[in-house]
């Protein structure tokens, strides 16, 4: 093939590569995600990336549907990427309900599509890592929901971080109040803007879209400017919606779940009500939440979610109420690459074996198996080169330990351990079984364990 045949090797816009360095802290991630779901008794699920437009269309709103990736496949079916991981999640249920069981608790991490203007944190394929509870209206799943949010946050290492809660039904009292019931969606598509279009261009849009007037709007965009503790706001809002049935009622489901966390040990410094949170997804029926960085909160909730009693009754007739949170994963990546809380690190394997001795190939190899008989991730490297070739890639590769030895150190049966970090080595002997070298690589990486993640104290903005 010419030269002027070849292919641009080139990535489409909003999607993008992951090398090793961002790869191994990405499935970190996933699998803290993992263990702390799994602690609450969370079970994995899987769906296909692709489902039969139907299911997917209408689901999450006009602009989610906008952003729908979209195309007829071979047998002449329109069919649809997904959007999130809730929409497939309630026709699972439909579709298996009869073997599941009541209450049925499922997580699921995999990549999900929307063909969205991109910016920093948002690209249109991403992962998301959701956990749900499905069947039952309980406070007590909405509880437990905030609480997973709150330790997987701890858990992956931030301390600093909001969880903004909020109940649909304080903005749907609000506005049947208003004379607005009839136009809710698109006043809550509106609200959920506000974060990032700002109140004069959300007022714009209630205008236009929903026809609301600017005594309205103003009243609407008023909750933004009730603040205090969570308990002052409640009553200021109760005075605002509490002569709504549907107001009451969200207020007092709001006021028992915060309640529960309380009693679980959640700061109130770390839940706080916002009343203008709406969330964009049409489907959300009862609480609402996002999470937001301290020290970042400008890219946005890293890890959303809600309460949607009424998307399974779509595809069937048996009632399946929902409550869940998904984790962003690319956008909480983004965010510690901002903070610079990624420790760039390239390899899995903490110790690597320097291979410069061609004539005792098969002392290297037995060494290297010995080392992951023993439980170690190891690797040795394939060509008899220089030390200080194998040195520097090894520092670029970021393994934290080198194992060094020749002729001369095989013969003597002995060897030399490098700390990589730290600079430091010493001689250790090479029994038949490498008894001593293990013993000192498992103590280094015990006292100081390699870690993917940065963890800066709490009070410490980089």
């Amino acid at each position: 093939m010419s030269i002027s045949q070849r292919i641009q090797p080139r990535t489409l816009k909003g999607f993008r590569d992951y090398l090793p360095e961002l790869m191994m802290p990405r499935e970190h991630l996933m699998a803290i995600a993992r263990q702390v779901y799994r602690r609450y008794g969370f079970s994995p699920i899987d769906t296909p990336a692709l489902e039969y437009l139907e299911i997917l269309a209408g689901k999450g709103g006009e602009e989610t549907d906008k952003q729908l990736y979209r195309f007829q496949d071979h047998g002449g079916r329109w069919v649809g990427l997904r959007f999130d991981l809730t929409v497939p999640l309630a026709r699972f249920v439909a579709q298996h309900g009869a073997q599941l069981p009541v209450p049925f608790k499922r997580y699921h991490i995999g990549p999900v599509w929307r063909g969205e203007n991109t910016q920093r944190g948002r690209y249109r394929e991403f992962v998301q890592c959701d956990f749900d509870t499905i069947g039952t209206r309980s406070p007590v799943a909405d509880i437990e929901t905030i609480q997973v949010i709150d330790e997987l946050m701890r858990a992956i290492g931030f301390q600093r971080f909001t969880i903004r809660v909020n109940h649909r039904g304080i903005l749907s009292g609000l506005l049947e109040r208003l004379g607005l019931a009839d136009r809710q969606t698109a006043v809550l598509r509106a609200l959920d803007k506000l974060d990032k279009i700002g109140p004069e261009r959300v007022a714009e849009e209630m205008a236009r879209s929903a026809n609301a007037s600017p005594d309205q709007v103003q009243q609407i965009l008023a909750l933004a400017h009730i603040t205090g503790a969570n308990q002052d706001i409640l009553n200021q809002v109760t005075a605002l919606v509490g002569g709504t049935a549907v107001g009451r009622e969200a207020i007092a489901r709001l006021q028992e779940v915060l309640e529960g966390l309380r009693t679980a040990g959640l700061a109130e410094q770390t839940v706080r009500v916002h009343l203008t949170l709406a969330r964009g997804l049409d489907y959300y029926t009862g609480m609402v939440f996002e999470t937001l960085l301290d020290e970042l909160p400008e890219i946005g909730s890293v890890c959303s979610g809600g309460r949607y009693d009424n998307l399974a009754g779509l595809y069937t007739a048996q009632d399946w109420p929902g409550v869940g949170g998904s984790l962003g994963l690319d956008r909480l990546i983004a965010a510690m690459e901002a903070l610079g809380r990624l420790q760039k690190v390239g390899t899995p394997a903490p110790v690597f074996i320097a291979y410069f001795d061609k004539e005792r190939l098969t002392d290297y190899l037995r060494l290297a198996a010995c080392l992951r008989q023993a439980g170690l991730g190891v690797e040795l490297y394939p060509e008899p080169k220089k030390l200080s070739q194998q040195l520097k890639y090894a520092d670029r590769r970021g393994f934290r330990l080198a194992v060094i030895a020749g002729s001369e150190e095989f013969a003597a049966g002995r060897c030399q351990l490098k700390d990589l970090r730290c600079q430091t080595q010493q001689t250790l002997p090479l029994e038949p079984d490498a008894h001593s070298l293990i013993q000192a690589i498992r103590q280094i990486l015990t006292e100081q364990p390699p870690s993917l993640l940065e963890h800066f104290p709490p009070n410490k903005v980089p």
